[in-house]
């Protein structure tokens, strides 16, 4: 099969069998459209039987690694609750493939991370990230609850404590707290971070792709079926929560502060232009 071509992810395959996949969307700081979600999931699904691919590494172009989800004003016609299941379903599906996913995966944080961007993290084998950039789980202030496993991974990782001060509190943390937390494994210069992650995959490329692969399946198996009903009890209850009109009503108001932020942007823009 062909390296798939999307317009909002960037694949780049190297001859030693290193895979990048990169969020592609910096105008808007990587924000995870319906499109995107799906995109990186057919990506995903593409990587993990490719023979073209051993290691995958996921970035971010531009300055952002991810803001998150794209916050819309909710839409209850029909059609639009259509594409919201939708949409909820291909997260869903998107998990699964990060808990399945055969291969090496590597997360290479190029900038500061927000909501699903950094739940995820926790289904990575190994997480690098650059010193300034931060880590936001922003699901209380929306009305959310926690996704991608993190209501489980999150606490074993970090600790109760600490866990609970990201998911429930809100708290970004910084690069240097999300190492000491065991989210992510080590920080690498901004300069030249691109380069230095590639390196790193390529050197793992030259392993055994089969020795990689068994000792993952080791590493993943004693807990595969326990994440894959966590990730279908979370997206239960996140489903439950958007829907809730608390959740709702704040969702409009962010989706708000959005527009008139964009307005006022254009505006100045328009009036430099006289």
């Amino acid at each position: 099969m062909s390296i798939p071509k999307f317009d909002n992810l960037e694949i780049i395959t190297f001859p030693s069998g290193v895979c990048e996949i990169a969020f592609n969307r910096p105008k808007v700081l990587n924000a995870f459209s319906a499109e995107l979600y799906k995109n990186w999931l057919d990506a995903l699904t593409w990587a993990s039987t490719s023979k073209l691919v051993k290691v995958v590494v996921l970035t971010g172009r531009g300055r952002f690694f991810s803001s998150g989800k794209a916050l819309e004003r909710p839409d209850f016609s029909p059609e639009g609750i259509a594409k919201s299941t939708a949409r909820r379903q291909t997260v869903k599906s998107l998990v699964d493939q990060l808990i399945e996913f055969p291969k090496l995966l590597i997360a290479a944080v190029n900038g500061p991370a927000y909501g699903f961007a950094v739940t995820h993290l926790a289904l990575c084998d190994v997480v690098y990230t650059v010193p300034h950039a931060t880590f936001t789980t922003p699901f209380m202030k929306l009305g959310f609850s926690a996704e991608g496993c993190s209501s489980y991974l999150f606490p074993m990782i970090m600790g109760r404590s600490r866990a609970n001060e990201m998911l429930l509190m809100g708290r970004t943390f910084s690069a240097q707290e999300a190492i000491e937390a065991n989210l992510v494994s080590r920080s690498y210069p901004a300069e030249n971070f691109r380069e230095t992650v590639l390196g790193l995959a390529e050197e793992a490329a030259q392993f055994s792709a089969d020795a990689l692969a068994t000792t993952k399946k080791l590493s993943r198996d004693p807990e595969r079926d326990l994440l894959l009903r966590v990730n279908a009890e979370e997206t239960i209850r996140l489903n439950e929560r958007q829907n809730s009109k608390d959740s709702v009503e704040t969702v409009i108001r962010f989706a708000e502060e959005a527009e008139r932020k964009r307005a006022e942007k254009a505006a100045k823009k328009q009036q430099s232009k006289l």
